[in-house]
């Protein structure tokens, strides 16, 4: 029996294989985090955005790249119409061995609806995005949001036997005091918690000095009612990850602010519209829907693929511009896919 097609790796200017590839299927969403998008958020024409198929090739052909581990993002990946058609597409991926892993980051609104189909199309674990357990201040969060239709998301997930992770962004006077029973909670119920602090991206009619909290403070914070153990690993993302002695869980804290998480960077993101960028805190970018539209075999796009990679850059240079209050990227997290 043939084993897994082993391709040439793709490997970045500064010796960084490339393994890792986050897709956004969408930019819309059906929450408005205050964080992430302004209220009356401009979304993309459909037309702009690769068709299901289109995104199947991309993906496929940076699997036959070296591609390893493949995460859909969106905005929310599950409101995109026919989604599951391309994770079920996506999925025989994994049957032949050419990928190790395919998995979503959500907002947990549509999982009672998909956590079994994801499940049976191979799908492991998961990440949900959920910064609060106060119903009243999750619907400031995002707007118009509803906390248990995402508990209940989360709950149909792990009964689906997903392995869920529960991903925070730690936002100033509203849920830094909560962080506490938040690892009680996730840490309850087997799930792992990610911290993230606020990231300059794009502009959404507040100021983020005003959200922002590096989570230095929160550590130190949390290290006086917990015994915090470093841990020497790593899920192929940015987080840094410590034990929890009382709880027994993996906390981890994702901090583009506080401390420059690039060394290890193995991955890249393309945008609904086909744009790849090869870092998120620069505003580099090349159009791979041209070349992938031009052709149906996929030369000149492979070529405009490792063009991208040669120009990876070495790291970001997130910073919040206190004296204009302007993002370091001016593109939405929504846009490039979280």
């Amino acid at each position: 029996m043939n084993g897994p097609f082993l391709p040439e790796m793709m490997t970045d200017p500064f010796g960084r294989t490339i393994s890792y590839l986050r897709v956004s299927v969408t930019d819309r969403c059906d929450l408005r985090c205050f964080y992430c998008m302004s209220e009356d958020m401009t979304f993309l024409p459909k037309a702009d955005l690769l068709t299901l198929e289109e995104l199947d090739r991309l993906c496929s052909a940076f699997i036959a790249k070296g591609v390893r581990k493949l995460r859909l993002t969106g905005g929310e990946p599950l409101v995109r119409r026919n989604v599951m058609l391309l994770v079920r597409s996506l999925s025989r991926h994994l049957s032949t061995g050419d990928l190790d892993e395919l998995t979503l980051t959500t907002n947990g609104s549509q999982l009672a609806r998909f956590a079994d189909e994801l499940a049976a199309c191979g799908v492991r674990r998961i990440n949900v995005s959920l910064d609060t357990l106060d119903p009243a201040k999750f619907r400031a969060i995002t707007r118009w949001g509803d906390l248990d239709k995402v508990l209940a998301g989360i709950e149909a997930a792990r009964a689906a036997g997903l392995k869920v992770k529960i991903n925070a962004v730690a936002l100033k006077n509203m849920n830094e005091d909560e962080i506490p029973s938040l690892i009680q909670w996730a840490h309850g119920k087997d799930m792992d918690l990610t911290l993230i602090e606020v990231m300059p991206m794009g502009e959404i009619g507040e100021g983020r000095i005003d959200q922002y909290v590096p989570l230095s403070l929160l550590r130190a914070r949390l290290a006086t009612q917990y015994t915090l153990t470093d841990l020497d690993e790593s899920t192929g993302g940015p987080a840094r990850y410590v034990r929890v002695a009382e709880t027994g869980g993996k906390l981890g804290f994702i901090t583009p602010m506080t401390h420059n998480f690039c060394e290890s960077c193995n991955r890249v993101r393309i945008t609904c519209t086909g744009t790849i960028h090869t870092c998120l805190g620069h505003e580099d970018a090349s159009d791979l829907r041209k070349p992938l539209r031009a052709s149906p075999d996929n030369d000149l796009l492979n070529a405009t693929i490792d063009r991208a990679i040669g120009l990876k850059p070495k790291g970001h240079d997130f910073i919040i511009d206190r004296r204009h209050n302007r993002p370091s990227v001016s593109r939405h997290m929504s846009v490039t896919g979280g």
